[in-house]
């Protein structure tokens, strides 16, 4: 909740603040802003909110009849934006809360009160809070163009991507799967992703813990911040993705969360590390377990989220795209299953230490980039806390390639499939979605289905330019 609206003021006043951006989060996870003369930003403003929202504009916020909605910020997000202080208009920026008109309710549907209210739920249901560790991927083009012109006179449909890392004509070009932890000159983005970094650390006041480059070998990028509690650490990768596109943009270049914009090589995931605590104790951590160190309060987690994977994908992999990435043969998962250490397993406990309780996690591969992770790390949390209040098992751990299993040895492990497009994910979501309500009501989940299957039509409608090369001359 914002607290006392004396020190952003003051704040205000020693960073010489021209202009306050005022920013929310829409449903689809997308920043959205209001700028205001910082003379206009009073201890009245900060604490009772602005009334400048209109509702009806945003995606799956309000009708037009009801659409006067008030902007609450929280002061405890106040950061300087360094790329439009560097142009001369020195501007901060506040994540806000959405009020319902009169500033009094929370807008229910606004994903930063979800996640503000899957902390107060954890903490009143389990008495505990969670960590989060998300690894974030992207990719860095020198330019992007795309075209899907639908009128009478012209019909078209392209897209081309320039990256100077697959097509540099000397000999440091980064060749297809090859581009995971290559240095200079191979990697042309390292100093891209250090200004990232910095920016990270000195204006948003998040830790990095490290960055590379990925597989992918036209500027596929990976940048990691230290775990933290769920709103904070969603604020905090949403800062992320909002630095990493204006960074690159202000280099000349363009980043992007799409998870597979390249065929042929390996998509971008949002890789979500989680653990439970209580007491200050991490409740996923058994040293006595010879498996993986993982207590049965985590094999529990672990249950939940494999039970109810499929329709997690609905919201943790909400795009088209997100399927294309969601295929064999690049590190992404498909099949729902446990491990420990295997990355073709879509629910994973990491093995770099062992007797480490600090390090104790569950990793969730599922996500990709552009999911909302303000809805997210919510429902994570509610599949899993279901798994620990309904004692899910998750079965035995599978230590092989699951890609490389039969199929019937991997029903014999009893191992699923993810959906394989957004609208079987769509459908899995309506019929499984009770362990959901806590956080999301009927209509929220009403609005996430309705906005994939929306999604879902006006890509399958539209011939793509490679359907042209299998049919066009039959």
């Amino acid at each position: 909740m914002p607290g006392k609206s004396h020190s952003v003021l003051q704040r205000i006043k020693e960073d010489k603040v021209e202009f306050v951006d005022l920013q929310i989060i829409d449903l689809i996870g997308k920043i959205n802003h209001v700028t205001i003369p910082s003379y206009n930003i009073t201890e009245e403003s900060l604490t009772h909110g602005l009334p400048k929202l209109d509702g009806s504009s945003l995606r799956g916020f309000k009708e037009i009849y009801e659409s006067d909605m008030v902007i609450m910020p929280d002061q405890s997000t106040y950061a300087m934006l360094p790329w439009q202080t560097s142009h001369g208009y020195r501007t901060a920026r506040i994540l806000s809360f959405v009020m319902e008109a009169g500033g009094e309710k929370h807008f229910k549907h606004d994903p930063r009160f979800i996640a503000y209210s899957a902390e107060a739920y954890l903490k009143e249901q389990w008495n505990g809070k969670s960590y989060w560790g998300p690894e974030l991927e992207f990719f860095v083009f020198d330019k992007v163009e795309w075209n899907t012109n639908l009128n009478q006179r012209e019909t078209s449909a392209f897209y081309k991507i320039y990256s100077s890392e697959a097509e540099n004509p000397n000999q440091y070009s980064i060749r297809p799967k090859e581009g995971y932890y290559p240095a200079e000159p191979h990697d042309t983005l390292n100093l891209l992703r250090s200004e990232m970094s910095r920016v990270m650390h000195d204006n948003f006041y998040t830790e990095v813990e490290a960055h590379h480059h990925e597989v992918a070998g036209e500027g596929q990028c990976e940048i990691n911040i230290k775990y933290d509690t769920l709103l904070s650490q969603a604020d905090k990768l949403a800062s992320l993705k909002y630095t990493v596109k204006n960074v690159a943009a202000n280099a000349g270049k363009v980043a992007t969360l799409m998870p597979k914009p390249v065929f042929g090589d390996n998509g971008s995931g949002l890789h979500v590390h989680v653990s439970l605590w209580r007491d200050q104790v991490n409740t996923f951590y058994d040293r006595n377990d010879k498996y993986a160190e993982l207590s049965q309060t985590g094999r529990y987690f672990v249950g939940g989220l494999k039970e109810h994977s499929r329709s997690l994908a609905a919201i943790v992999a909400p795009t088209t795209n997100s399927y294309k990435r969601l295929v064999p043969g690049y590190e992404a998962p498909i099949f729902i299953a446990w491990s420990k250490g295997n990355r073709s397993a879509n629910v994973r406990v990491p093995a770099y230490f062992n007797g480490k309780a600090s390090e104790k996690r569950v990793e969730f591969r599922t996500p990709d980039p552009s999911c909302n992770q303000y809805l997210t790390f919510p429902a994570m949390l509610l599949a899993g806390l279901d798994g620990i209040k309904k004692k899910i098992e998750p079965g035995d751990p599978v230590d092989e390639n699951i890609y490389k299993l039969t199929p019937e040895k991997r029903r014999a492990y009893g191992v699923k499939e993810l959906p394989r497009n957004l609208i079987e994910a769509v459908d899995s979501l309506n019929s499984d979605n009770a362990y959901l309500k806590p956080l999301f009501d009927s209509a929220l989940i009403d609005w996430i289905a309705d906005y994939g299957k929306v999604q879902y039509s006006q890509v399958e409608s539209r011939p793509a330019p490679h359907e042209f090369y299998l049919y066009f001359d039959l």
